[in-house]
């Protein structure tokens, strides 16, 4: 089941920490490398994560988390933003336990597909150059390579270690401009 959230609940939290547990280890070794116990900085990172989505991300009603739920178990997972000119996607990620099934596609595919219904849009999302399987998943979905070195729209830098990915839905036509993106409703 595909799930929009526009706010998180502790329970949510719980769920969506499940999800995101291998990058949490990471950034916990990265940005907390003084903790004696990996589960300190792990707890440190993800009360960094809550802090952020709660004081920041959801402070804005145009932004969604989007979630591929299976039999009550959180899968995949991606933060949509609703910038000037485009919708930009950041952190899509996929459980281990649940990779290599298609979920993190489906999940793209039903973000397309829900977006598709308020007719033209472009989105945007960066990747890894080494990430292979989320280059394929991309790809998948019909996002191309827009730039060799992303750039982080919420932060105006540039990343030359991934590449910035565009997603386009009926933006061709005629040069007609594209429409001020608006607030995604889900599914």
């Amino acid at each position: 089941m595909f799930l929009a959230l526009k706010q998180i609940s502790d329970q949510d939290m719980v769920k969506l920490m499940g999800v995101y547990a291998e990058s949490n280890r990471e950034n916990a070794a990265y940005f907390y490398p003084d903790c004696a116990d990996i589960s300190d900085g792990i707890k440190k990172v993800e009360n960094d994560f809550l802090t952020y989505l709660q004081k920041e991300f959801f402070v804005c009603p145009e932004n969604t988390y989007c979630v591929m739920e299976k039999d009550t178990i959180w899968v995949s997972a991606l933060r949509l933003y609703v910038m000037k000119d485009c919708y930009y996607i950041e952190a899509l990620e996929t459980s281990p336990m649940y990779r290599r099934r298609g979920y993190g596609a489906e999940l793209l595919d039903a973000v397309l597909i829900s977006l598709k219904k308020k007719g033209p849009f472009i989105l945007r999302d960066n990747v890894g150059k080494r990430n292979a399987a989320s280059l394929a998943t991309h790809r998948k979905c019909g996002f191309e390579v827009e730039h060799e070195d992303a750039v982080n729209y919420l932060s105006s830098t540039v990343n030359p270690a991934c590449y910035g990915l565009i997603y386009r839905f009926g933006t061709e036509q005629n040069g007609a401009p594209v429409p001020r993106p608006t607030a995604f409703d889900g599914p």
